[in-house]
C-alpha cells in the first residue's frame, strides 16, 4: 500500500513539473463560431506571454481576421501554404508595439501542424501583434523549411483545440489577392 501511495506522489510530481501542465486558453469569438485555442508558454515562453499580454492589456479589441491563403490564390508562389491570418491589420497600429525574439521551432519543438497557432513576420525578431494559424501541416513554415528564404521559419506558441471547423470557414471566405474583401471581426478573450 506505501508503495503505490508513493509511486502515485512521484507520478503527480512528475505532471506538475511542465509535462502535464495546464496551458492558459483563449478565446477567439467570430461571427462564424469560437475558435479556442492553448497557448503554450512552457515551450514558447516569449511568443505565448506576448500574445497573452497582449489580450491583457487589450491590444487585439479591434482585431479581425484579414487574409486567408488557399492553393488557389497563391499563384505565383512555389511552395504553397494555407494559413488564415489575423490581429491589428493596420501598419501604424502594429509599429506601436515592441517587436519580440524569435522562437524557431528548432528551439520550441513545436511544428506548424493542422491548427498551429504562430506569429506571421518579415525578418526574424520583427513579430509583434499578427498572428495565424495553419490549415493542416505546414512543415515549410517551421525552421529549415523555405518559405522564407531566411529559413529560420515561423514561431509557433499554441495549438487550437477546438473550432477547426471555424477556421476552414474563415479560410473559404471570399478575399481579393488573399485579403478578404470582409475581414472578420474577432473578440479575443480568456475563456
Amino acid at each position: 500500500m506505501k508503495r503505490r501511495i508513493f509511486i502515485s506522489i512521484i507520478l503527480s510530481a512528475f505532471f506538475l513539473n511542465g509535462f502535464g501542465q495546464k496551458l492558459p486558453r483563449v478565446k477567439m469569438e467570430t461571427s462564424f463560431g469560437n475558435i479556442v485555442c492553448e497557448i503554450d508558454t512552457v515551450h514558447a515562453p516569449v511568443t505565448a506571454h506576448n500574445f497573452l499580454n497582449h489580450i491583457k492589456n487589450s491590444t487585439y479589441e479591434n482585431a479581425v481576421f484579414y487574409r486567408v491563403v488557399r492553393p488557389d490564390n497563391q499563384p505565383v508562389s512555389k511552395i504553397k501554404i494555407e494559413v488564415i491570418q489575423g490581429g491589428l491589420f493596420d501598419d501604424k497600429e502594429i509599429e506601436k508595439y515592441t517587436p519580440i525574439p524569435h522562437e524557431t521551432t528548432q528551439q520550441t519543438g513545436l511544428k506548424h501542424i493542422d491548427g498551429a497557432l504562430s506569429m506571421a513576420r518579415n525578418e526574424p525578431g520583427t513579430a509583434s501583434t499578427e498572428f495565424f494559424i495553419c490549415v493542416g501541416d505546414m512543415p515549410q513554415l517551421d525552421f529549415g523549411g523555405m518559405r522564407n528564404t531566411d529559413g529560420q521559419g515561423f514561431a509557433v506558441f499554441g495549438k487550437v483545440i477546438h473550432g477547426m471547423d471555424v477556421v476552414r470557414k474563415i479560410q473559404m471566405q471570399k478575399d481579393t489577392s488573399q485579403y478578404l474583401v470582409d475581414p472578420i471581426k474577432i473578440k479575443v478573450k480568456a475563456p
